[in-house]
């Protein structure tokens, strides 16, 4: 729940920073080198709604098992995480991630990777607490009840 709560926090703070800067997101994702013009801005309109659906849901219903705003989430930061990655191998110079917009800036470095990575484990363990099944209820003399039938 508590990682739900920061994540909620994160993206919804991203999301926000990237709508005050919107007229800068295509350039600052053109720098990427993979889009540029009508992509860029596709691009960010889509980056910009998955992390408002995956921020506002875990921080409205942090308790939540759906899978939906997870998958979002992991979709969002592996497309952040390719667009970081394939730029560093690159060499290309990207003076400003983007993750915040215009806010908050960061160089492209090995320090951007750390946190796109970051997000990709958190992804997983959502994942894999999401699918968890619940633990089974233990009856009073420790036989499992089904129905009204006590099986020993």
């Amino acid at each position: 729940m508590v990682l739900r709560i920061v994540l909620g926090t994160v993206y919804t703070a991203m999301a926000i920073g990237q709508l005050a800067s919107f007229g800068y997101m295509p350039g600052i994702l053109a720098a990427y080198g993979l889009v540029d013009g009508a992509g860029a801005t596709a691009l960010a309109v889509a980056l910009i709604a998955g992390e408002l659906v995956a921020g506002v849901w875990f921080l409205a219903r942090p308790r939540s098992k759906a899978l939906a705003p997870v998958w979002v989430y992991t979709g969002v930061s592996a497309v952040w995480t390719v667009l970081a990655v394939q730029a560093y191998a690159r060499g290309l110079t990207v003076d400003n991630c983007g993750c915040f917009g215009i806010y908050l800036t960061q160089r492209l470095s090995w320090f951007v990777l750390l946190q796109d990575a970051l997000t990709l484990l958190y992804a997983g363990i959502l994942i894999h607490s999401a699918r968890r099944p619940p633990a089974p209820l233990p009856s009073d003399d420790g036989e499992e009840a089904r129905g009204d039938v006590r099986i020993p």
